[in-house]
């Protein structure tokens, strides 16, 4: 897959209504039946001027009274009283505010918008919102070490990533964003969806990453993908979505894990299409429904963020296409899979739970 190789030792590194009633303390007279909102009309109309010339030209003529809108105000206020309330609902009642008041009519989405709407659609503006979310994993086993990425979930440190990143794992490092160093351990896991949590130690005040939905992915997509190929933490590339549903097939066997990671540069192997890529996926295996992309995914991406152009996670990386090991030494050649997010919001109680299969 996407982890790349180090040997034990390299690791060298160890985050009461706020507006009030503008009416309150007003007093009404209880017989008044004036509403409270309208100001009281004159004891006496006054008569109406009279103009040099009338509209017509015609000299004498009175003077048309100004049209009384009081009468307005009341639905006007209303109107503006629900906006407010709209505002502090959410996009559903805004959305029937703005039919109401003849603006543009906007799509229903769960999507959070994370990039500031002045760098909105740009891979900077995803780059700059979403990178401090996205860590780097150093896992060392009795055999060897590896290096993989991560999405922090929560503040105090939850962090998404891979299965066969930290299989094994006697030892768990994680630098985030910023260079700081954690000791984290492991939680659940999930060989069947390749899917782990673990758990920093001591951590607080971290940038917990959106997620989105994949299920309102499409074809052609546009993509942003954040982590940490061969060690070089916070690494972007962009691209699209490929192609949806495809089924990859990856190893449950932990032996077989470990022996993969010390394959083909650190690569995780996996079936596609009856064959195998970067090694010998082993007799016990699994598949799932993974996201095409033809972002740069490389050795050591495994467990990084595949995000949209509104800056909220749909994809977990997980595998890279290198059909040969001298292609897998030139890097990406524009075929990556990623889990689906809403497999990974589907699994998470069960790896807070403490799962291990």
């Amino acid at each position: 897959m996407t982890e790349s190789l180090r040997r034990d030792g390299e690791y060298e590194h160890a985050q009461e209504n706020p507006y009030g009633n503008p009416y309150q303390g007003a007093r009404q007279h209880a017989s008044s039946p004036v509403n409270p909102e309208w100001p009281p009309p004159p004891a006496q109309p006054p008569a109406a001027p009279y103009a040099g010339f009338a509209d017509d030209g015609q000299p004498g003529q009175p003077a048309q009274p100004q049209q009384k809108h009081r009468a307005r105000r009341g639905p006007l206020a209303l109107l503006a009283a629900v906006a407010i309330a709209a505002a502090a609902v959410g996009g559903g009642t805004a959305y029937g505010i703005q039919e109401l008041t003849g603006g543009d009519t906007v799509a229903a989405s769960t999507s959070t918008n994370v990039v500031p709407s002045s760098q909105k659609g740009t891979v900077s503006g995803v780059a700059k919102a979403v990178s401090p979310s996205i860590v780097e994993i150093s896992a060392t086993s009795n055999a060897s070490s590896s290096t993989g990425s991560g999405v922090i979930i929560t503040g105090d440190g939850e962090i998404i990533t891979n299965n066969h990143v930290v299989s094994g794992a006697s030892s768990v490092k994680v630098r985030t964003s910023d260079g700081k160093q954690y000791t984290a351990e492991v939680v659940g896991t999930d060989s069947k969806k390749d899917l782990a949590l673990i758990k920093l130690e001591n951590a607080s005040g971290l940038k917990a990453a959106s997620l989105g939905d994949s299920d309102a992915v499409g074809v052609g997509d546009q993509v942003v993908a954040i982590g940490s190929p061969e060690g070089l933490t916070g690494t972007v590339t962009s691209g699209i979505v490929s192609a949806l549903d495809r089924d990859v097939t990856v190893s449950t066997d932990e032996g077989q894990q470990q022996q993969g990671q010390g394959q083909g540069g650190g690569q995780w192997p996996f079936e596609f299409g009856g064959q195998e890529f970067n090694g010998d996926t082993g007799s016990s295996t699994t598949t799932y429904k993974a996201i095409q992309t033809d972002a740069s995914l490389n050795p050591g991406n495994s467990g990084g963020a595949l995000i949209d152009m509104n800056g909220n996670i749909i994809g977990i990386n997980s595998a890279m296409y290198s059909a040969t090991e001298a292609s897998a030494s030139a890097g990406s050649v524009g075929l990556g899979f990623a889990i689906p997010v809403n497999t990974v919001k589907a699994d998470l109680p069960d790896l807070r739970a403490g799962a291990s299969n």
